[in-house]
């Protein structure tokens, strides 16, 4: 004996009440599927034409609108109707009464999440809320499914980024995270195009992933009969625009590394990078940081900047730290020149056992990540990174063994990189040949030898900086979201298993 429908029974049911309602309209003369609507206009414009306090019973009869969106919520009240409609830019309360629409009855034959249109004149209800007097409306298109979570969004995160056009149509404020990134993107570009830069477009599929350490995903190229990877990074290709003429360049676009998933990590993501020939990474530095304040300034109105409880302050100049002093200074116990990787080794096996295994140059990674990282809350700039860790960054003019380097921190993560770069075609083949010796021991994130690319030094690269920025965390700082996921339209997930055929892909959240 059933106690009653399972949820997959509910939803199904439901399912079939919306395609009755479909076939009514249908029957009635409506359209199923109609190509196109006379839209005139967006629920903003409504709401801007008439910002002002507003008294109850003002109405604009000459003003006319054509809006078309998706309604949220409904109430018939037999003889009139209140509903929400929105679209891409806001919502907008409609009225709809039965003296006014010879077609009335068939308003009980719309669903939430229908798509209409309408047309109509702005007035102001008993309440003082500004609405659109219904005339005349169309019905485009039929929700089969119900709307999740109603009024409060989605709340199971894994859902959001699975169903992302369903955490877009309920979530309060998840367009505006992606509109701001795209207002982010967009501003980057025209911040390096009035300062000369040119943007190009490298290969995604290349015979030998370089440009930075890390492990490629593999494909195989059918026609040509080669195993290809996804890049992993923009650098290298870029280098060679610098070698062939171009002066300043750069790209953005998605790079890809097999690595982990965690709240600043995903396999897949944006990447700006650009390279300036005749400048050094202090001319980086500067550019860095007025484009990240500017970026501020462009998205909040202040260089103050919420940030999970926080208010990180991106006033220029930002505080710059060096990265073997700091090491020294934060890492309990650290009494030796950290660059000494032998006894960095023992130092490592005594006080952190579980990093046995990691190579020796990386200790100096994870002791900086460990300790360091969440010290940097404000917008800092890591100095002169050792040259253990560093295979494509110029030699420190003045000091031993690190190179001239440096990294942003904000919120204990990192933003952006840059270099002096390395065009010195000798030394960039020994570094090369190093990172092949660590790769033949089993380290599958050192960097692989790129005979093209050192050909392309052979001709000679001028002097340059280089900087790479990760538009995903940067998108995550400056829309206050604590994971990268938040700000990914579509991130990578595992492949969703065991739902019934037909199923509401909202049911889990119910």
């Amino acid at each position: 004996m059933q106690d009653g429908p399972t949820a997959t029974e509910s939803l199904h049911e439901q399912t079939l009440a919306r395609l009755k309602n479909q076939e009514a309209l249908v029957a009635a003369g409506r359209e199923a599927h109609p190509y196109r609507y006379p839209r005139t206009h967006a629920t903003r414009d409504v709401l801007a034409a008439h910002p002002d306090s507003l008294t109850p019973g003002d109405t604009w009869e000459g003003e006319t609108y054509a809006l078309a969106g998706r309604v949220m919520t409904m109430r018939d009240m037999g003889k009139v109707a209140f509903v929400n409609l929105q679209d891409e830019h806001g919502t907008l309360q409609l009225f709809l009464r039965k003296n006014d629409l010879e077609d009335y009855a068939l308003v009980r034959h719309l669903d939430l999440g229908d798509i209409v249109g309408v047309t109509g004149h702005p007035f102001v209800t008993k309440t003082g809320q500004l609405t659109l007097h219904v005339t005349s409306w169309q019905p485009l298109v039929k929700s089969m499914h119900p709307l999740p979570s109603k009024f409060h969004g989605l709340t199971d995160e894994e859902l959001r980024a699975r169903r992302r056009y369903l955490d877009l149509m309920v979530t309060p404020g998840a367009k505006e995270k992606f509109q701001a990134r795209s207002r982010l993107i967009r501003s980057i570009r025209t911040f390096l195009d009035e300062r000369g830069f040119m943007e190009v477009e490298g290969p995604t599929l290349q015979a030998i992933a370089g440009g930075t350490e890390a492990k490629p995903f593999q494909t195989h190229h059918n026609a040509l009969g080669h195993d290809f990877y996804l890049r992993i990074a923009l650098e290298l290709h870029l280098k060679r625009l610098l070698v062939g003429g171009f002066e300043k360049v750069f790209e953005i676009g998605r790079v890809y590394r097999n690595e982990g998933i965690d709240r600043t990590h995903n396999p897949e993501f944006t990447m700006l990078e650009l390279y300036w020939a005749y400048v050094d990474y202090t001319d980086i530095l500067a550019l860095v940081e007025d484009l990240m304040s500017g970026l501020a300034r462009e998205l909040h109105g202040t260089h103050l900047i919420p940030y999970q409880g926080r208010t990180l302050d991106f006033s220029a100049p930002f505080a710059r730290v060096d990265y073997v002093g700091s090491l020294r200074e934060h890492v309990p116990g650290l009494d030796f020149d950290p660059l000494d990787l032998g006894r960095l080794r023992a130092f490592c096996d005594e006080r952190y056992p579980q990093w046995k295994g990691v190579p020796d140059y990386k200790l100096l990674d994870k002791l900086f990540g460990e300790h360091v990282e969440p010290l940097l809350v404000n917008p800092t700039f890591v100095m002169d990174h050792p040259l253990a860790i560093s295979p494509l960054a110029k030699k420190h003019r003045d000091r031993e063994g690190v190179t001239e380097r440096f990294e942003l921190f904000a919120s204990g993560f990192e933003l952006a990189n840059a270099f002096s770069e390395l065009n010195d075609a000798a030394d960039q083949r020994r570094r090369f040949e190093a990172q092949s010796a660590r790769r033949d021991a089993g380290d599958d994130e050192a960097h692989a030898q790129d005979e093209d690319f050192l050909l392309a030094l052979e001709y000679g690269m001028p002097p340059a900086g280089g900087l790479g920025i990760g538009i995903d965390r940067l998108a995550m700082l400056l829309t206050d979201s604590d994971s990268i996921r938040d700000v990914l339209l579509f991130p990578l997930l595992r492949p969703e298993h065991g739902r019934a055929p037909g199923s509401d892909p909202s049911a889990d959240d119910k």
